[in-house]
């Protein structure tokens, strides 16, 4: 770009808010409450030239705003922003630094921490009370006035049935940084995830929902980089509107790479679910940079101290907490939304500390404001809205909290069924999981697909470290391995960590086995994280945050054991997609409807018949069947099912069980579809009912009822 020369400044409009080309000119609008003046600032192609200021003319219902003729696609800007230096009244502006526009579709350079991105003097007796006035701009990505245009062609959405939804929870860098098919300057992007290969593994799995760890544009932590370290996950969030370059192949090219990936996901019949970051910034506390947000309006976009605006409400544990009471705050959040949706066309969201979102000034509260602005959002109420539904603050954890039309991260469901699997939850611990946690869920019409079920989640173990691994082992995150939960509820068979003991391996494979087959087989909606289904390691690292390594990276080369748990979940998915009776949108009650005859769920034990009393009062029942009657009513309609019956049995118990096959009326027939202890078994043995049938220690079996309605 040739220098710019002075121009004549419009007054333009106060919407939409960010960047916005026309054709002819690009009109600029910035929310801030508190400033006195606004400008914008033209950069060079570089970023590093700053070519000419320009005050915004107009100040309307809070929005500054101003139209530039000529600013076409391309162009770099950022914003100064001038207005009281009053730390003890909330107020931080500074016009020495150069500011990120929130609505930015794209950023170009990169982040260099240097003293000058702080708004006070680093090392000054009056700390952050200093006023710095170094210019910050060398030190700043820019953002870059985009084009929006895409051919879609005809790309569309999946649009898949929530009853049929599995996620797949992973990592654009990390997934493809090792995979063999994808060209080396493609790992780790967009267009890596986007290549022919890796989609066709992640839709042969059955999964249907491929969830993304944070992709928005994010700052590295200076004390990460001073150890040789980075921010791997993203979870560290400064641009609500723009993938993070770091994550395009071309970032000249990033919208359209971005979009081409989830076009070919679509195509695929995968839906791309993004994993936010809407309750805190990179800006940090009092001590923290001033980037964007906090030299804009601190006093607008953050929570802070009532009677100490100098400090910051910290219910994220990151220093900061963005203000989501504020008007112009949910409008930037729902704005941000609706732009995902309607022009990168993402199909849900996965809300990190959702708690925070849902936060006004007495606390928790589910119809706050944020959740109503969402709840009635004809835009948002088309697509899958997931919460993380828990942070540090008081009153944080509210696991079932949320409003009808949103699902929940369910932890007890990964806690329960991990404490079962290694002897210390008896069945009547597991019963509720395993019926999407109708004691949390069933309210208010909510449906048992409002319980995401996990046993591993992007932090914490991997499935394979769950049963590797009594202790974590972070000491590569440079914390003498003080990070981390210790609360891994994870027993290592025997061994901690890797062992060519064959009685051992044979252990954890079935463990893995079994835990894969009460995620997948459990009424809810289940996530798998991505590696999981060929038993990925993490070295028993349970907090990899830091690690843009090969401790995080998906190592491809996984040999025949890593295939034959693929073939595994793929049995256990396909179960899933054939079988209605895993997947029905009523939670099971476990009572008869007298009207049809018929209990939904009749819990069984080793006997074969109903569990009495005593046994759900006994700490060590370790053994026992799900009996689910294809006949029970499924849905509102006063009528008979017609699926067919499924029976899964569940033995914790370390030892064998002689389980007598419950009887059925009219049936006589079962057959066996899997066991997790032979785990190539061909399937479609037949078992008489009355029968028993031997349960290895620590297995799942599922059988299925034959009758002459009811045909595989």
């Amino acid at each position: 770009m040739t220098e710019i020369v002075r121009r004549t400044i419009r007054e333009g409009l106060p919407h939409p808010r960010g960047a916005t080309w026309d054709g002819n000119g690009t009109n600029f609008a910035l929310f801030s409450a508190n400033a006195t003046k606004v400008e914008v600032c033209l950069f060079d192609d570089s970023g590093a030239q700053e070519l000419q200021r320009i005050e915004l003319p107009e100040f309307t219902d809070e929005i500054w705003h101003g139209y530039l003729p000529d600013v076409a696609p391309g162009q770099l800007y950022g914003y100064r922003v001038h207005g009281p230096y009053a730390p003890e009244e909330g107020h931080r502006f500074n016009p020495n630094k150069l500011l990120l526009d929130p609505y930015a579709r794209a950023h170009a350079g990169k982040l260099t921490w240097n003293d000058a991105c702080f708004g006070y003097i680093i090392g000054h007796e009056d700390g952050d009370l200093s006023f710095d006035e170094r210019d910050s701009a060398e030190f700043m990505p820019k953002c870059v006035v985009t084009d929006s245009a895409f051919d879609w062609q005809e790309s569309r959405s999946p649009l898949v049935p929530w009853d049929r939804t599995i996620f797949y929870e992973t990592h654009v860098r990390g997934f493809t940084m090792r995979h063999p098919a994808v060209p080396e300057p493609l790992r780790g992007t967009f267009a890596g995830l986007a290549t022919k290969e890796v989609i066709q593994h992640i839709k042969s799995l059955g999964v249907t929902s491929v969830e993304l760890l944070p992709i928005h544009m994010f700052a590295n932590d200076s004390h990460l980089l001073d150890k040789g370290l980075t921010n791997y996950w993203g979870y560290n969030s400064l641009g609500f509107f723009a993938p993070d370059p770091r994550y395009a192949a071309d970032p000249s090219r990033m919208l359209q790479e971005f979009k081409d990936m989830v076009a070919r996901l679509h195509d695929a019949g995968l839906e791309v679910i993004l994993d936010v970051v809407y309750n805190h910034t990179a800006e940090g506390n009092e001590r923290g940079p001033t980037l964007s947000f906090k030299g804009i309006d601190n006093a607008s976009y953050y929570r802070l101290m009532p009677e100490e605006k100098r400090f910051y409400i910290n219910d994220t544990g990151t220093g900061n907490t963005l203000n989501i009471s504020q008007p112009r705050v949910i409008q930037m959040v729902t704005d941000s939304l609706r732009y995902w949706v309607n022009e990168m066309r993402v199909d849900g969201f996965r809300f990190d500390l959702g708690t925070i979102l849902a936060r006004e000034v007495n606390g928790f509260d589910n119809q706050s404001g944020f959740l109503k602005a969402c709840g009635q959002d004809p835009v948002l109420g088309g697509v899958k809205l997931i919460a993380e539904p828990w942070d540090c603050g008081p009153g944080g954890y509210q696991v079932g909290g949320f409003p009808p039309g949103w699902a929940e991260w369910n932890d007890k469901f990964r806690d329960v069924a991990r404490d079962f699997w290694k002897g210390e939850a008896p069945a009547a611990a597991l019963t509720p999981r395993l019926c999407a946690s109708g004691d949390m869920f069933n309210h208010q019409g909510r449906k048992p697909w409002a319980s995401v079920n996990f046993i591993t989640a992007h932090d914490g173990f991997t499935l394979n470290d769950v049963v590797s691994y009594n202790d974590k082992h972070n000491e590569a995150n440079g914390e003498d391995n003080n990070d981390g939960s210790s609360d891994n509820r994870s027993w290592n068979c025997g061994v901690e960590g890797p062992t060519d003991d064959p009685e051992i391996v044979a252990l954890r494979d079935r463990q893995i086995r079994n835990l894969l087959a009460t995620l997948l087989l459990a009424h809810g909606t289940p996530m798998l994280l991505a590696g999981d289904e060929f038993g990925r390691t993490q070295q028993g690292n349970n907090n990899a945050y830091c690690q843009d390594s090969e401790i995080s990276w998906v190592d491809w080369d996984f040999g025949e054991r890593g295939r034959d748990l693929i073939h595994f979940v793929e049995r256990l998915t396909a179960l899933r997609r054939n079988f209605p009776i895993l997947r029905r949108q009523r939670f099971l009650s476990g009572t008869t409807n007298e009207e049809l005859g018929v209990k939904d769920v009749t819990w069984i034990n080793a006997s074969g018949g109903e569990m009495p009393d005593d046994d759900w009062a006994d700490e060590n029942m370790r053994c026992f069947g799900m009996l689910m009657d294809g006949r029970a009513q499924p849905t509102g309609v006063r009528k008979r099912g017609d699926d067919r019956t499924l029976l899964v049995i569940f033995n914790g118990h370390y030892d064998l069980v002689n389980f007598t096959l419950p009887e059925s009326a009219g049936h006589a027939t079962w057959t066996l579809l899997v066991d997790t202890n032979v785990p190539d078994h061909p399937g479609e043995e037949e078992f008489a009912t009355g029968q028993a049938y031997q349960v290895t220690g620590r297995s799942v079996l599922v059988f299925a009822l034959d009758s002459d309605e009811h045909t595989p």
